[in-house]
């Protein structure tokens, strides 16, 4: 039996995902929109990697990975082939791909795993010392095994990208060397597990989202009751222990002299009397600050690995589309303006004049969660210098809705969290995202790259369009939903 380093890895992580994945693979979650566009960029950062490493050439394995195994091994000893890409070794029962082997002058070589995040992980030294482990012992004089992550400090000046720049490279030789009989005993676990009958009985725990989410995680972890203890704000993990083990599971049973911060007291309260709360006083207060007209705003964004358009750093969001529902005074008919980028040409400045138009000179500006659109909008400063006077006066008027209800509303069908998709069909029931084409902020980012990708036909590209337009429209609907909701006359 073979254990391939990435079945190695989710070993580390958890028995009985690795059990699952060998023995039965069918169980897992088939991985949605997603999780592919982060296996997508994860490829294209390493395309990108290779570029530091020039020269090299790639093992494939559409032939079986004995063949590759062989290919590799003939790359290895030819002399003039200065860098091998995705080589692949065993060494007993263990495979490997190695994202990069360097060579070095003096023979021996330079192991490199690339990575997309922009700092090393823990989890990425078991994936690193397994292939040093490996390759080591399949006979090459491994000088070092490097991690390449990306530099969130580089900058893209708008021509071509600088790999020189947007990778750190760390020579994390040393705590894999650490590692090594750590990794004896992790392998002997193993291979132990996968020649048992059947799974082993491991229970649910932290192991089944840190690093990552398990594909396995539904079959260990069934939904919680509405009434779960996990389900009051912001609970730490040693306040869901203390309970348990006072034998407490429900928030209805939660005793009145337990120690809760107020707003899980509060959460606790609304779950056991089956009622809402509202601080009437405070709410009222808040809301006061509002002052006419009244913009509802709200962005969206995609936020690349690889930059795209000068002035950016690895992971910066790039903001594509906005909505702006206007209420010039109290009870007059909201007016709808809106901005969606429909090519593949830089989109930011077209998306901040558009906005600075539609936002006029004054009346609050009412967001859920400033400190997002703020940033952007300081990013957009930094970017465009010369609106760096009318976005501050812009990020002035900022009136952020979310704190109002966080301070001042709780509902028992909040579960604990205060999202705009959690809050507004517990206070707004009647407005739903159900059924639409994007229903999802995720959802939004991977439609408007298919957009300007190019490829769709034009039935797709409106239904896309159509799609993008109706969700950012909804947002920023949802908070004149809200707003509403919230002002009006409530019971005491």
């Amino acid at each position: 039996m073979r254990i391939s380093k990435s079945k190695f890895v989710a070993g580390c992580q958890c028995l009985k995902r690795l059990y699952w994945q060998v023995h039965q693979p069918e169980l897992a979650a088939e991985p949605d929109a997603a999780d592919q566009a982060i296996m997508q960029q994860g490829h294209e950062v390493g395309m990108l990697a290779r570029q530091f490493f020039p020269g090299g050439i790639e093992v494939r394995s559409d032939r079986g990975l004995d063949e590759a195994i062989r290919a590799t091994r003939e790359l290895v000893a030819n002399r003039e082939i200065p860098a091998i890409y995705e080589g692949v070794f065993e060494h007993d029962g263990v495979l490997v791909r190695a994202d990069i082997l360097h060579r070095r002058g003096d023979g021996r070589w330079r192991l490199i795993e690339v990575k997309s995040t922009t700092d090393v992980k823990d989890h990425h030294l078991d994936d690193l010392g397994i292939q040093y482990r490996i390759v080591s012992r399949s006979g090459l004089d491994v000088a070092s095994a490097c991690l390449a992550h990306i530099n969130r400090s580089y900058v893209f000046d708008g021509g071509s990208i600088e790999v020189r720049r947007l990778f750190k490279v760390r020579n994390l030789t040393r705590r894999v060397e650490r590692l090594q009989p750590k990794l004896t005993f992790q392998l002997r676990s193993q291979f132990t597990v996968l020649s048992m009958p059947k799974a082993p009985d491991i229970a649910p725990g932290r192991q089944c989202s840190d690093p990552v989410t398990c594909e396995f995680f539904d079959r260990c972890n069934f939904p919680r009751p509405n009434d779960h203890i996990g389900y009051l704000p912001r609970i730490h993990a040693s306040v869901m222990d203390e309970l348990e083990e006072l034998g407490i599971d429900s928030i209805r049973d939660v005793p009145e002299d337990f120690e809760l911060t107020e707003i899980q007291r509060r959460a606790a309260t609304c779950v056991q009397t089956g009622e809402p709360w509202y601080d009437i006083d405070g709410l009222k207060a808040a809301m006061a600050g509002l002052r006419y007209p009244l913009f509802f705003m709200d962005f969206e964004t995609v936020n690349p690995a690889i930059p795209r358009f000068a002035g950016m750093r690895p992971y910066d969001h790039l903001p594509f589309q906005w909505s702006v529902h206007l209420q010039k005074e109290s009870g007059a008919e909201l007016e709808h303006y809106e901005f969606l980028s429909m090519d593949g040409d830089d989109p930011r400045c077209k998306f901040i004049t558009s906005l600075c138009q539609a936002l006029g000179e004054s009346g609050s500006i009412v967001v859920y969660n400033a400190a997002f659109e703020s940033q952007r909008l300081s990013e957009f400063a930094a970017w465009l210098p010369r609106f760096a006077d009318q976005i501050d006066k812009i990020q002035s008027r900022l009136w952020d809705l979310l704190p109002v209800v966080r301070n001042h509303v709780y509902h028992p069908a909040f579960g604990g969290l205060f999202s705009l998709k959690v809050v507004l069909p517990a206070l707004v029931p009647e407005m739903t995202y159900e059924g639409m084409d994007v229903a999802e902020g995720s959802e939004a980012g991977l439609a408007w790259e298919s957009l300007v990708r190019g490829g769709l036909d034009c039935h797709e590209c409106d239904k896309t369009r159509n799609g993008l337009l109706d969700y950012c429209r909804q947002d920023t609907l949802a908070l004149v939903k809200l707003v509403t909701r919230l002002n009006r006359p409530l019971p005491t």
